[in-house]
């Protein structure tokens, strides 16, 4: 016989083999993406309660040391930059995938379950209570913080400066004579006199100042503004 005769019962083996090694691939493979999906809810339900862990057991080899930032460094970026530095539950923007992913990452590499995530961001992105470039940290321990993930657009190029005059009362008090002092330039000769004498300027120059300075009070007030080194960390709306 040119061709071997065909065993049905080993056929039917093999076939089974093959049904039964699939099977355990796609259980496999179930019980992976199972797993996956737990440790993203678990991630997620972390960043959203309230955790105040202030440190995480790091392997401080597997670091990289240019993500690493103390407190008093991000404390002087948000107060330069009117932003806040609070807990990840306050966050009501939405956290990217890829943050969820270098968590996972870090979790592995580091055989943990990190705790105590925070962010830096404008005021406008938090859930703040009543009384643009997000940055997602965990704690290290002493004081010191480990930057994971940044995303969103950066910051406007004149942010700094734009909140220069809220950094604190000096630079408020500054910035209200410079308006003052150019409003009152801007008053066209002989509105008031042919020829105005440096009394009349002061004075114009004073009803300037106290107008814009009453302004600048009521939407303090008004609004319960407070000043960046006031708010950096505070979960108030009106700190």
């Amino acid at each position: 016989m040119l061709f071997k005769k065909t065993n049905v019962e080993e056929k039917l083996r093999r076939l089974k083999e093959r049904q039964n090694n699939e099977a355990s691939i796609l259980n496999e493979v179930h019980h992976i993406l199972q797993q996956d999906d737990l440790t993203d809810e678990r991630i997620l339900d972390s960043l959203s309660s309230s955790n105040h862990s202030n440190d995480n057991h790091f392997k401080f080899d597997l670091l990289a040391t240019e993500h690493i930032y103390h407190i008093d460094a991000i404390k002087t970026i948000c107060i330069d930059y009117r932003l806040r530095f609070l807990d990840t539950k306050y966050f009501k923007g939405e956290l990217p995938y890829e943050a969820i992913s270098k968590i996972k990452q870090l979790e592995k590499d580091h055989g943990i379950e990190i705790k105590g995530f925070k962010i830096v961001a404008p005021s406008k992105l938090f859930k703040l209570e009543n009384a643009d470039d997000p940055l997602l940290f965990a704690p290290i321990g002493n004081g010191y913080y480990y930057l994971i993930h940044k995303w969103g657009n950066d910051l406007h190029p004149f942010r700094k400066l734009l909140m220069l005059p809220f950094k604190n009362i000096v630079n408020l008090l500054l910035t209200t004579l410079l308006i003052s002092l150019i409003a009152t330039g801007l008053v066209p000769d002989g509105l008031f006199a042919h020829n105005m004498t440096d009394s009349q300027m002061g004075t114009i120059f004073f009803f300037m100042f106290k107008s814009i300075a009453a302004m600048v009070i009521y939407y303090g007030f008004a609004t319960g503004k407070n000043f960046n080194a006031a708010i950096w960390n505070s979960k108030y709306f009106n700190a």
